[in-house]
């Protein structure tokens, strides 16, 4: 579904929702200056030499901050993933200008006109992206996987790569349905859905819901539309995934680490939820996990759709957790069904870099470095304030488009999908825009379709409600 509109008015100002939320936009010239001359290194005498392998990437398309290129074997057992990550700590000097600029600001941020990047593009979009044509440092993670999509063996090492080809997903998933496909990712559609499988019988959980995306531009206007995550999408992620519940094994073996972790469910959630399945009239054999029951609904249907963004409540909670020494605390991840670490998006996120570096000395037998165990107690609460921005600037950015697109439409009614409700409001989705926002009424009829007018839209507040029409 797709709702286009053309706009040039000033209170679409994505400018102003960052300065509103303070995240940054330009670096400071220093920061510039010193990632310029880090940029300019040509010698890394530490990583071995692996241009030999065929390596690819995937991304959105147009994408220039490059983390991950992928090459992946049939093997008689199963399969063989190499794996190559930015080294971001080849280029980034410990305790630097640029180094402190990136502890300030966490992760990239991503707006519909210009993201904000981690590290300055000269590094992030340029010197140390594996975009394809020169060699460049890596971390390459080599991951035996057997037929079921259990880990049998993981390596990793400093290595020099060089990618062949930049690759997005829509062109990737036309390929695989023409039988047209790099000869390097021809493996993925057959690991990928071995992998989903894996996750869902350790307890996984995808909910399958289409995200609210902006696109376009100033001149040619905005559009609000859902997204589903295209079949190759789901499969590489799941690669990352498999990267992540390496590195998470790896430091919890080593009793020192930073995982990426989340609490299983409170029991009275899965009643909750099971209680909803019941009035929407979704199945939920006896036994069954959520993930799976999950995993067999088409959420394009509102009562699946509905069902899912109530599951939702079970992937709330996630943080970072530092591991040092061999207690038995949890270190799961509700989501993944297994412990889990981010290490795959180095240019885009701060503590993957720190956890890399606690793999690759646990690898060799080292003493983690000074700069990575010092910092490493600080990580968490960096990390949440970070999160916790990114995720009311998506939703600001989203509103603010939401808010324009109805800000005309006001008194209209509306046909949408309850997909909450509670005593005297709930929230629903539009068929046509989709808009999603607070729709007044008691105890509306969740997973149904109902009549509703805007009584709302506020360019300035970026807030949006409903009423729903009896």
């Amino acid at each position: 579904m797709l709702h286009r509109i053309v706009v040039t008015d000033p209170s679409l100002d994505f400018d102003a929702i960052r300065a509103d939320l303070d995240v940054p936009t330009q670096f400071p010239p220093e920061v510039t200056r010193e990632a310029q001359h880090c940029a300019s290194r040509t010698t890394f005498d530490d990583h071995v030499d692996r241009t030999d392998l065929e390596l690819v990437t995937i991304d959105p398309l147009g994408a220039r901050d490059l983390d991950q290129a992928v090459a992946i074997e049939s093997t008689t057992e199963g399969w063989r993933v190499h794996y190559a990550i930015v080294d971001v700590a080849a280029w980034v000097e410990p305790g630097g200008l640029v180094d402190d600029e990136a502890r300030r600001r966490t992760q990239t941020f991503y707006a519909p006109d210009q993201r904000t990047p981690l590290y300055p593009p000269v590094l992030s979009e340029s010197a140390a992206s594996l975009l394809p044509g020169n060699p460049r440092p890596a971390v390459l993670w080599t991951i035996d996987v057997d037929a079921s999509g259990d880990t049998t063996n993981v390596e990793l090492q400093r290595a020099m790569v060089q990618s062949r080809a930049q690759l997005d997903y829509r062109s990737v998933q036309d390929g695989f349905t023409s039988g047209e496909v790099h000869r390097s990712i021809v493996a993925l559609r057959e690991i990928g859905p071995v992998l989903i499988a894996n996750g869902l019988a350790r307890g996984a959980i995808d909910l399958g819901l289409p995200e609210q995306e902006v696109v376009g531009s100033p001149e040619q206007g905005w559009s609000l539309q859902l997204r589903a995550d295209l079949e190759v999408e789901k499969w590489n992620a799941q690669i990352s995934l498999l990267t992540g519940r390496s590195a998470a094994t790896m430091m919890v073996d080593r009793g020192l680490g930073i995982l990426r972790t989340l609490p299983a469910p409170d029991p009275a959630l899965i009643t909750d939820l099971a209680a909803a399945a019941k009035r929407l009239g979704i199945e939920w054999p006896n036994g069954v996990q959520p993930g799976k029951v999950l995993a067999g609904l088409d959420t394009s249907e509102p009562p699946a759709a509905a069902f899912a963004e109530t599951a939702s409540g079970l992937l709330r909670g996630a943080g970072y957790t530092v591991v040092r020494g061999t207690a038995t605390t949890d270190h799961g991840h509700g989501g993944v069904g297994a412990p889990y670490a981010h290490v795959t998006a180095p240019l885009r996120r701060l503590a993957d870099r720190f956890a890399t570096e606690i793999c690759l000395s646990g690898s060799t037998n080292r003493p983690v470095p000074t700069w990575v165990d010092e910092a490493l107690d600080t990580l968490p609460t960096l990390m949440a304030q970070g999160d916790r921005k990114a995720k009311k600037f998506d939703r600001a950015v989203v509103d603010g488009v939401e808010s324009l697109i109805l800000s005309h439409r006001v008194d209209e009614v509306f046909t949408a999908t309850v997909v909450d409700s509670g005593e005297q409001f709930g929230e629903v989705v539009l068929n046509e825009p989709p808009v999603r926002a607070r729709c007044d009424g008691e105890h509306l009829p969740l997973g149904q379709s109902i009549r509703v007018r805007c009584v709302e839209a506020d360019q300035l507040s970026r807030k949006v409600r409903f009423e729903r029409v009896p």
